[in-house]
C-alpha cells in the first residue's frame, strides 16, 4: 500500500486481487464491516479498519425481502474500493454466515490486504489527515492516485429512476443521494409509504406528504441541482429531514457552508449532544465533510454538537419543519438508540 506522502506498507492480498486507488480513510467500528462495506458513501475511499480482527463472523446471505431490499446489507453491492485489515481472519463462525469475507469480495471484484500495522497507519492518516492512497502488487505505476472527492459521486450511487416501497397514507420522498436500505426499512417500519427518487430528480412537483434527503458519498459542493429541489421543496413548506449527506444538503440549501474535515468520522461510537439539553448519544457515523456552524442564517440553529471535536451534528430550522443530523440513525451496524428521530419525522407529516 502506497500513500501520496511517499508512506508504504507491504501486506498479504486476500479477496480479488487487482490494483486500486482512492482517498485512504479509517473506521473504528468493532463490528459491521459487512453494513459499512455496502454503504454507497464509501464509494471512492480505501477503507482501513482499526479493530484488529475482521472477517471473523462471516457474510450472511443476500437475500432480499418481497420489495427488493436486503435484508442483511445496506445496498445490492460492495462500494468501499479496498479494505485494509491488521489480521483477516479466514475462518468465521456466525448463525447467518454462509460465506468467507475473501469469498464475498472476490465475487464483487474488491481487494483486501492483511497484515498492515493499521495502528501505524490510522496514526499516520490522525496527523496529516485522509491521504489519497493505492494498493499495488508489483510496481507502483500499476495505477494513478485518485481523488474522489473533485467529482460527483452522489451521482454514481443513486438510483436511475422513480421506485416505490410500502402503502402507507402518508408518502415520504427519499432523495436518493446513496441510501442505505436501512432508511427505507425504518421509514417503512412507521407505516408510511416511501418514494425513493435519483438525487436531481425534480420531486418538488409530486404529490408527497415530507421529504427525507438520504446519506452519500463525496463532496457535497459537488451536487447543486439537489440543492436548488430543496430550496424549491423549502419554499413549499413540507417537512424535511436530512441524513448525513442530507445534513449538509440541506444546510447549503439554506444558505450555510461546508468543509472537509482533516480525516472526518467514521465509527460507531460519536457521541453528540443534542444542544438544547444536556442529553448526549452515542451514534454510528460515516462523513468526511461537515457543516460551518458560523455559517448558518439568522433562521438556523445547530441541532446536535460532537462531543469529540465540537464539530455540527445537525441543524434545524427555527420555525418550519426542517431538520438534520449528520450521524445515521437509522444505524446498520448500531448503536440504534436515534433511532427516535424517524418517530419525530414521522410526526410532523
Amino acid at each position: 500500500m502506497v500513500l501520496d506522502d511517499g508512506s508504504r506498507f507491504e501486506g498479504i492480498s486476500f479477496g480479488y486481487e487487482k490494483p486500486v486507488s482512492g482517498e485512504v480513510v479509517f473506521n473504528t467500528s468493532m463490528t459491521g464491516y459487512t453494513e459499512n462495506m455496502t454503504d454507497p458513501s464509501y464509494v471512492g475511499q480505501i477503507v482501513v479498519f482499526t479493530y484488529p480482527l475482521i472477517g471473523n463472523y462471516g457474510i450472511p446471505s443476500e437475500e432480499l425481502f418481497e420489495n427488493g431490499l436486503s435484508k442483511f446489507f445496506e445496498s445490492d453491492k460492495i462500494h468501499v474500493e479496498a479494505i485494509v485489515v491488521s489480521d483477516y481472519s479466514e475462518d468465521y463462525s456466525h448463525w447467518n454466515a454462509v460465506e468467507s469475507l475473501s469469498n464475498w469480495m472476490i465475487r464483487h471484484q474488491v481487494s483486501g490486504i492483511t497484515n498492515i500495522d493499521t495502528r501505524a497507519l490510522t496514526k499516520l492518516l490522525r496527523e496529516k489527515g485522509s491521504m489519497k492512497g493505492k494498493i499495488v502488487f508489483n510496481s507502483d505505476d500499476e495505477i494513478e492516485f485518485k481523488d474522489p472527492n473533485i467529482e460527483n459521486q452522489v451521482k454514481k450511487v443513486s438510483c436511475k429512476e422513480v421506485k416505490s416501497y410500502g402503502e402507507g397514507k402518508k408518502t415520504v420522498v427519499l432523495v436518493d443521494c446513496g441510501a442505505k436500505h436501512n432508511i427505507v426499512r425504518c421509514l417503512l417500519k412507521r407505516g408510511v409509504k416511501v418514494v425513493c427518487v435519483p438525487w436531481d430528480y425534480d420531486f418538488t412537483t409530486m404529490d408527497y406528504d415530507g421529504v427525507c434527503i438520504s446519506n452519500g458519498p463525496g463532496n457535497p459542493n459537488t451536487c447543486d441541482e439537489v440543492v436548488e429541489n430543496i430550496r424549491k421543496a423549502m419554499q413549499i413548506g413540507k417537512p424535511i429531514f436530512g441524513i448525513c449527506m442530507g445534513n449538509q444538503l440541506l444546510a447549503r440549501a439554506g444558505g450555510a457552508k461546508v468543509y472537509k474535515l482533516k480525516y472526518g468520522h467514521r465509527s460507531a461510537n460519536q457521541p453528540v449532544r443534542r444542544v438544547d439539553s444536556d442529553r448526549c448519544f452515542v451514534t454510528p457515523q460515516n462523513h468526511g465533510f461537515a457543516v460551518d456552524n458560523d455559517t448558518l442564517g439568522t433562521e438556523w440553529e445547530p441541532f446536535f454538537i460532537n462531543m469529540n471535536d465540537g464539530s455540527n451534528e445537525g441543524i434545524r430550522h427555527k420555525t418550519k419543519p426542517f431538520f438534520s443530523v449528520q450521524f445515521h440513525p437509522e444505524a446498520s451496524g448500531g448503536p440504534t438508540e436515534t433511532g427516535y428521530l424517524f418517530d419525530k419525522f414521522v410526526e410532523l407529516l
